[in-house]
């Protein structure tokens, strides 16, 4: 059976009726024995829910009968709360008496030459009917179901009634076509199969019913005694009531979150989840179970830090491998190999869970009889092993940012309970080790195995789409110890070299010398015809000759991620496992090194001697000097305006440029005085930090921002009651003259703590900012795919460019700045 199309619709009462197999007409849902009721809402007609029985239309069981529609037969007709506003604008544009739309044949005529929407043709409503002359009463539409004319509510009756009136021809020109407006008032409820509200069986033997079927039997309830006391001519005012009470169960039916209605709700106080509420939000049908799931073979756990596994491992739990299983097919080579395993079973590893029959039926492998299924096994099986060393998985951390948030990995199983990571692969998970979990996913398929290597194993993505950089690549303590190895003086004696290189790799070859540098032990790890040079973060020339480190240090511009030109080289020019296996080798022989040598911080580091500190002291004096003499000039009129800003904006612009020139001041003061320590090694490599967070902890913390400007949020004209009105001078607006070393006042830690609470709630809505406007994007853009002839098209194969991104490079492979011929010149002929 092909689908021809699919058509949105309304549903027309005489479909409901062919699709109902049974008419639901009693609010009993089982009877003694526990039996669903036939005519009741759980009629064993509607298609099953339970092991072992039958369905009673087509005979199917529980997971080959879809279910079948029931249908109610409503005593009095209910507006659909979700077309009200659509019956509204119907009354609105048609005769009260006729039927006929409100507008004269000769503009109507002008109207379908000009294909006018809804929207226009309101606005040629009459208020006397052009057709049968009668005058039009005032209209009113009171949220969310009731229509009232002239002070007098219209029941659905009177609605249905008009609405029939309407012709066909009316409608289309209005633009419903294939459908009458009279179907919105429903006469006929359709009752959904049980297989979509299924009834679970709890612990205690009792049933519990699902939310839809709670709201069913409160509707099927309500409409028998409605029918009961019409039947009985009870008085009128008792029928309205019972008739505004079926109105709003079939309501809160379809929609329990309708504003202005108190929501139904379950016996225990819980409100009710109805069809609407199924289908919308992040948890409903859509987004939670169409657009994203929950999938069987994944994992998640806590991650945490092993730097002496490759950069395209992943350490495994052994408990998580036992687990997660490949499906292996059985031949004549792996027979006896998959026969061990499923001897070992399930609770050893390396074992095996399951084994599959030619014929497709399922066993368990458990103690008892994993002998028996090791004898049946014969080519043609499948066997369901454990994760092995080796095996492809899918490593993910949220949220999925990019591409190489999701990268594969080889897996490594390991002892105890969470998942190891090497360094260099944080950055492109922007992974730390405070407590974040990551996902794990095993591809089941030969094909997926095959695909995630080659398209998504991580030596692939080396390279950032965003900037055609390295986002993989040496990460703190690995580029600190490279640092240190590189500018020391010392010459290693040949055990302490020779150690220092096998600890790192078994292939390497060892130079027969006695001592060796620093440089020479780090150039053993570069190809043998490398040739770099560039700048190094601190500005230091660094020439690499044909796989040897002349001169300069190795530091983040060399090695670290995000911009590491010798990574960025090797890896274009010798391909991703090169790369990879250089970039493993230096930060093992870094922290190797660090750990030879001792790499450690203390609060003494931040020691200044007595003379930095007075020429600081002399530098704060000044500038508090200068700003007084600015704030002077500016009270007494005699301060030069900037161009384009009043009197108090060129002072603070003025107080704002002075402030900077202190720090940079007081920086180079640092720098001359400070002694060289580890602390200043992380901040000079690139390692972590800067010298602004040593001046900060050393010297003196600077002025406090807030939204850019000095702070002015406070009292009235002043920002603390401890200050006179009116004053700007530096204490007042939010000037730190202390470190955190020597501590703050209680005014200063009030001005930090307002800056650092504002750089908080800027990071989380930044976040939730770009969070939403990248959901947008992809939502856009979603059907977009690069085709094979190189076109970018979308779903219905419409050309959107003719090359991707208008010039068909792919942004991770390019060079920035274009092709350097020379480069290619000098590595070709030398």
């Amino acid at each position: 059976m092909f689908v021809d199309r699919i058509e949105f619709s309304i549903l027309n009462p005489e479909l409901i009726k062919r699709m109902a197999v049974a008419k639901i007409t009693k609010t009993e849902l089982y009877d003694e024995e526990g039996y669903p009721i036939e005519g009741g809402l759980m009629d064993p007609r509607l298609g099953v829910v339970d092991p072992g029985v039958r369905c009673r239309t087509c005979g199917g069981g529980i997971g080959d009968c879809q279910g079948h529609f029931g249908l109610l037969e409503l005593t009095r007709p209910i507006i659909h709360v979700h077309y009200a506003k659509f019956v509204f604008a119907l009354l609105k544009c048609t005769c009260r008496k006729c039927g006929r739309i409100l507008i004269s044949d000769e503009e109507m005529e002008k109207l379908k030459e000009r294909k006018a929407r809804l929207k226009e043709i309101v606005k040629y409503i009459k208020k006397k009917c052009p057709h049968c002359k009668a005058e039009q009463k005032k209209l009113k539409f009171i949220k969310p179901y009731t229509f009232v004319e002239d002070g007098k509510t219209l029941n659905p009756i009177q609605i249905r009634e008009r609405l029939e009136k309407i012709t066909d021809e009316d409608l289309e020109f209005m633009g419903f076509k294939g459908i009458r407006p009279e179907w919105v008032v429903m006469s006929i409820l359709p009752i959904p199969p049980v297989t979509v509200r299924p009834s679970i069986t709890l612990e205690t033997g009792e049933r519990s019913e699902d939310d839809l079927t709670h709201k069913l039997v409160d509707i099927v309830r309500i409409n028998e005694r409605l029918r009961e006391n019409i039947d009985l001519g009870a008085p009128d005012f008792i029928i309205e009531d019972l008739w505004e009470l079926l109105q709003y169960h079939v309501s809160t039916y379809f929609d329990n979150e309708i504003s202005g209605v108190p929501p139904a709700r379950h016996r225990s106080g819980r409100i009710l989840k109805t069809l609407s509420q199924r289908l919308k939000t992040k948890e409903g049908r859509f987004r939670g179970n169409l657009a994203g799931k929950r999938v069987n073979f994944s994992a998640r756990t806590v991650i945490s830090p092993d730097p002496f596994i490759d950069i395209d491992e992943v350490g495994v739990p052994e408990m998580i491998a036992r687990e997660l299983t490949i499906p292996v097919r059985v031949n004549e080579r792996n027979l006896e190999e998959l026969r061990r395993l499923v001897l070992n079973g399930p609770n050893v590893w390396p074992g095996a869970n399951y084994i599959i029959r030619p014929d497709g039926r399922r066993k368990k492998i458990i103690e008892e009889n994993k002998e028996e299924l090791a004898k049946e096994l014969a080519p043609g099986y499948i066997v369901e092993r454990h994760l092995q060393n080796g095996d492809i998985a899918l490593f993910n951390r949220q949220p999925s940012l990019h591409r190489m948030s999701m990268m594969a990995h080889r897996v490594r199983v390991m002892p105890f309970k969470t998942f190891r990571l090497n360094l260099c692969v944080c950055p492109p998970y922007n992974a730390d080790f405070d407590g974040d979990e990551m996902n794990l996913h095993i591809p089941q398929t030969e094909e997926a195995q095959v695909e995630a290597e080659e398209l998504m194993i991580v030596p692939k993505h080396m390279r950032s789409p965003r900037y055609s950089g390295p986002i993989i690549g040496a990460w703190r303590d690995h580029i600190s110890g490279l640092y240190l190895l590189t500018t020391s003086k010392k010459k290693f004696r040949r055990e302490e070299f020779v150690q220092l290189i096998r600890s790192v790799s078994d292939e390497t070859e060892i130079p027969d010398k006695e001592s060796m540098s620093g440089k020479e032990i780090f150039s053993l790890f570069l190809p043998k015809d490398f040739s770099i040079e560039y700048r190094s973060k601190s500005g230091e020339l660094v020439i690499i000759k044909r796989g040897k480190l002349i001169q300069g240090p190795i530091d983040s511009a060399g090695v670290g991620a995000e911009n590491g030109k010798i990574i960025d080289k090797i890896e274009k020019e010798y391909g991703p496992e090169v790369a990879k296996k250089f970039l493993f080798n230096i930060s093992k022989l870094s922290l190797n090194y660090l750990m030879m040598n001792g790499f450690s911080v203390s609060v003494s580091d931040q020691d200044l001697p007595e003379d930095a500190r007075k020429e600081i002291k002399k530098i704060i004096e000044k500038v508090k000097h200068d700003v007084n003499e600015l704030i002077k000039s500016y009270e007494k009129g005699e301060l030069k305006v900037l161009i384009g800003r009043t009197p108090k904006e060129t002072l603070e612009n003025l107080i704002k440029r002075r402030l900077n020139r202190c720090l940079n001041e007081v920086e180079e003061v640092i720098e001359k005085y400070i002694k060289e320590n580890f602390t200043l090694v992380m901040a000079k490599s690139g390692a972590r930090g800067s010298l602004v967070n040593l001046v900060q902890t050393a010297a003196l913390i600077g002025q406090e921002t807030v939204l850019g400007e000095r702070v002015e949020k406070g009292y009235y004209e002043r920002t603390f009651p401890h200050f006179r009105r009116g004053d700007i001078s530096l204490e007042a607006k939010g000037f730190v003259a202390r470190s955190f070393k020597d501590g703050l006042t209680p005014f200063e830690f009030f001005f930090d703590a307002m800056n650092s609470r504002e750089s908080l709630m800027d990071k989380s809505l930044k976040t939730r900012h770009s969070g939403y406007m990248e959901r947008r994007l992809v939502g856009a853009l979603q059907d977009l795919k690069v085709e094979y002839d190189g076109t970018v098209r979308d779903s219905a194969k419409r050309i959107v460019q003719f090359l991707p991104g208008e010039d068909g490079l792919d942004p991770s492979k390019i060079e920035v700045g274009g092709i350097n011929v020379r480069r290619i010149a000098q590595r070709l002929f030398g």
